[in-house]
């Protein structure tokens, strides 16, 4: 999706007056007060979604990171999840494959389901989940291994290519989604970590397409590159949409609104606000999202 939002004047502010900066903190430490424990505005819920999420929330330990928090995400369908440092984003992302079973003291309550199939059911399998929603993190994380053993291993451990010319077709497909054939096809035995960061991202998304997953989330994916690829990222993501459903966690709210369909504002645990990305960047409905958006905190 490509759009052009009004930020609310200054997005980011470069230099802020001592009234200012004291306004912004009291408005955040104030915000407590204006935020419903459990209840979204906007629109939350859809038609028919490929997650349906209710009542949401994550223990770390005794501090509660999530806060009954109620979402659907549409299939084929961009989200972008947007909100200051340590809001819970990423850990709410992290619920919808199981990443965060690998956390000792990290509990999650509440009904998650893909497809209407409970997330959390203990016969699930979490090597199938995680093969149906694939991920790709902040950093680019190729494997020491050549480009095509990088795009050829999941399909490998999960079976699902019987003969070389099966594994070989999955590799070019998985990388032409990715933007990637191109610059890759001369030098598929070449080892992934000397390609250029845009390049290894591209690869990791390559990577996690492979296995023919139904979802694909992405962790700030283009935190860590330069202009030129995260504006290659970000027109892989529109064409990937056509046959995944895409949840982004982005701090950048240009980059949501130039991929998103939808986006959610979260803040302190709590899901503040979602709607259709052009709205919620135009005219939010609450103040938490307005006061975000125009640069008052964050």
């Amino acid at each position: 999706m490509n759009m052009t939002a009004t930020l609310g004047g200054n997005t980011a502010m470069t230099k802020m007056s001592t009234s200012d900066a004291t306004e912004a903190k009291a408005f955040n430490s104030n915000s407590a007060a204006t935020i419903e424990e459990g209840k979204t505005v906007g629109k939350p819920y859809v038609k028919d979604p490929k997650f349906k999420l209710r009542n949401v929330e994550v223990f770390y330990g005794q501090e509660r990171a999530i806060k009954n928090v109620s979402l659907d995400i549409g299939k084929n369908q961009v989200i972008a999840f947007i909100g200051p440092s340590g809001c819970g984003k990423s850990t709410f992302l992290r619920c919808l494959n199981r990443m965060n079973d690998s956390i000792d003291n990290c509990k999650v309550k509440g009904a998650l389901q893909l497809d209407d199939q409970d997330l959390y059911d203990p016969r699930q399998d979490v090597v199938e989940l995680r093969a149906r929603v694939g991920m790709v993190f902040q950093k680019p994380n190729p494997f020491p291994k050549s480009i095509y053993d990088n795009v050829a291993y999941g399909p490998r451990i999960h079976g699902l290519a019987n003969r070389k010319s099966d594994l070989d077709d999955i590799v070019e497909n998985s990388l032409r989604k990715a933007g990637l054939w191109d610059e890759a096809k001369d030098r598929l035995d070449a080892t992934a970590t000397g390609m250029s960061g845009g390049q290894q991202q591209r690869l990791c998304i390559a990577r996690a397409i492979a296995v023919n997953p139904e979802v694909v989330l992405m962790d700030e994916p283009c935190s860590a590159l330069d202009p030129i690829a995260t504006a290659k990222v970000e027109e892989l993501i529109s064409e990937l949409s056509e046959s995944y459903t895409i949840v982004i966690v982005t701090h950048s709210m240009q980059q949501a609104s130039r991929v998103s369909d939808r986006t959610a504002y979260f803040h302190l645990g709590h899901l503040v606000e979602v709607n259709d990305t052009v709205k919620v960047f135009t005219a939010p409905e609450h103040p938490m999202t307005e006061a975000y958006i125009t640069g008052r905190f964050g």
